[in-house]
């Protein structure tokens, strides 16, 4: 039955990811608490699904002017080297350990964005 429901909520967190809410959280949710997928494999779906989103909002945000590609040379490349490290690493902690980094960072998350509020321009 959850077939039925794949695609509409691909095409919603996709959507979302594109508009920078964190369709990447909400799909692990949505793996490993409703499709009952192992936490290995949905963390394994969650980096394939957002490569091409976070592809195609990059290009929309360079044709719109926002990104510009000179200035985040660096970051880019630091998060490129990063996230290999963090990935080796991942794979030799333990999966529980890692659902409860998770579901901390998900409430940490959560809660500034409940509260943040914008700083005014001096």
């Amino acid at each position: 039955m959850l077939e039925w429901f794949a695609f509409p909520v691909a095409t919603i967190l996709g959507f979302l990811a594109g508009l920078g809410v964190g369709g990447g959280s909400l799909l692990m949710l949505w793996l490993t608490l409703i499709v009952d997928m192992p936490y290995e494999s949905a963390r394994t779906v969650n980096l394939l699904f957002f490569l091409p989103s976070a592809l195609i909002s990059s290009w929309f945000r360079r044709t719109q002017g926002i990104l510009q590609v000179k200035k985040l040379q660096k970051p880019i490349l630091a998060g490129l080297i990063f996230a290999a490290i963090g990935s080796i690493i991942g794979q030799y902690l333990d999966t529980q350990l890692l659902k409860k980094f998770f579901g901390a960072l998900l409430i940490i998350t959560g809660f500034r964005e409940l509260f943040y509020r914008p700083r005014k321009a001096k």
